[in-house]
């Protein structure tokens, strides 16, 4: 199977400055991006894999490149891709687009502030993909909270009712829903062949479960400093993303971390 996998990371950041070049116990969050694609190819020769960065940020290149063990097409991100409303989607479809010799049968984005990812996240995602025809496919975890039953919303009379009608009285009868999580996307090369006019979320998607490791998004220096002492802590507890986190050491070069 040929795969190009894709990082996408902007230089700055208006929510928290600069948080693609924050390190995690040590280590560049984007190593662990890194690391994971790095065990999926160890642990899968029969595939070929491509990793393509696409970015308008030096500092990051210059991060990236103190590894050799995982070879970068670097991608210069155009400067009507750098605004803050620009979907990353268009981004994807760019990288894509600018490494068409490579005929890839999957590609796979990996967002750099998601270190909470393990190989096998990465197996299970491909997987799906070859089971089905979806146009993408995104990693989730199970919803804490419900539409049905436990979130709500302000209808146009001016009340807050449930966002979506329903009689439940437990949480429990309500369908179950997924949070999208932001860390793994899968498209069908066909897909991002074609003009791209809606959100994602509304042509044919496919999901594949992660583990809810009660995460934030990181948008300020509080989430990280919980994200970094929650990490330190699965990673003794779960062996996937402690191999991760091995692997990543390994890639920067800190194997005494």
């Amino acid at each position: 199977m040929n795969i190009l996998f894709t990082i996408c990371g902007r230089a700055g950041s208006k929510g928290f400055k600069n948080k693609n070049l924050k390190e995690m116990n040590g280590i560049p969050l984007v190593y662990y991006t890194l690391a994971a694609i790095y065990l999926y190819k160890k642990n899968h020769p029969q595939d070929e894999i491509t990793l393509a960065v696409n970015t308008d940020s030096e500092p990051l290149k210059d991060l990236l490149m103190k590894q050799d063990a995982m070879p970068i097409r670097y991608i210069d991100r155009k400067e009507e891709l750098a605004g803050d409303t620009v979907p990353k989607v268009d981004v994807i479809q760019d990288t894509y687009f600018q490494c068409a010799d490579l005929k890839p049968d999957l590609v796979i984005d990996l967002d750099i502030t998601s270190p909470y990812r393990t190989e096998k996240d990465l197996e299970n995602i491909i997987e799906k993909c070859n089971k089905n025809d979806f146009d993408i496919v995104f990693s989730v975890v199970e919803a804490r909270r419900s539409p049905y039953f436990n979130m709500v919303e302000k209808k146009e009379d001016g009340y807050f009712r449930k966002i979506c009608s329903s009689n439940y009285t437990a949480r429990q009868q309500a369908p179950v829903s997924y949070e999208l999580n932001a860390s793994i996307y899968a498209y069908a090369p066909a897909f991002l062949d074609q003009k791209i006019e809606k959100t994602i979320l509304d042509y044919r998607c496919g999901i594949s479960v992660m583990t809810d490791y009660l995460v934030l998004d990181i948008d300020s220096e509080e989430d990280f400093q919980m994200m970094q002492y929650l990490h330190s802590f699965y990673c003794k507890q779960d062996s996937g993303l402690n191999e991760v986190y091995l692997a990543s050491k390994h890639l920067y070069g800190v194997d005494n971390v």
